[in-house]
């Protein structure tokens, strides 16, 4: 009888000790969790700039991968990590230093660089981003969970200072545009 109990304490502490070494554990905490950051330009995002009375400076640019828009007759104007009024600012800036005397310049993100999702989803992979996303958004647009999935524990991969960090995840996260969010299996 005793070895019966020794057996099933054993069998109970392999299980605790497996369920609680589960992939994307002791990951640190969402920065910013569940509140919106102002959003930054990035590379794949998609803007409409007008130049008040100048329509030969107007239209779509993409920020290419160095994060500049090539604009016609002043070159590349850098955007990356700006945030929309402050890539009004620089483009307004390189206007009127090559071009123009006090340009008034507005932009507007016409799409957004995509975000992926990986794990326990019915369908992983690349979607468009939509903005004031959250986790659980993102679950939905990649058509549910899985029968498999973990329902209260996911990652985002975000860029941070120059470098991709994982961070642990709530349903209610805010989802930028460039994250990789995880949907974790579960164990039982």
């Amino acid at each position: 009888m005793k070895r019966q109990n020794l057996r099933n304490t054993l069998v109970i502490f392999i299980f605790l000790l497996v369920a609680g070494c589960g992939a994307g554990r002791g990951l640190p905490p969402l920065e910013g969790g569940a509140t919106a950051p102002e959003y930054t330009l990035g590379s794949g995002d998609q803007v409409r700039v007008t130049v008040f009375n100048e329509p030969q400076f107007s239209g779509e640019y993409t920020v290419d991968g160095s994060g500049h828009v090539a604009m016609p007759m002043i070159g590349g104007v850098s955007v990356d990590d700006l945030t929309v009024p402050a890539a009004e600012d620089a483009i307004a800036e390189e206007l009127s230093e090559k071009a123009l005397v006090s340009p008034d310049v507005s932009v507007e993100v016409v799409s957004y660089r995509p975000f992926y999702i990986l794990g326990e989803v019915r369908a992983p992979g690349q979607y468009p981003y939509v903005d004031g996303m959250t986790v659980l958004t993102a679950i939905a647009i990649a058509g549910g969970l899985t029968y498999r999935a973990e329902t209260d524990r996911f990652s985002i991969v975000r860029e941070k200072d120059g470098q991709a960090v994982e961070w642990a995840a709530e349903r209610n996260s805010i989802v930028r545009p460039g994250d990789v969010i995880t949907v974790f299996e579960r164990y039982f």
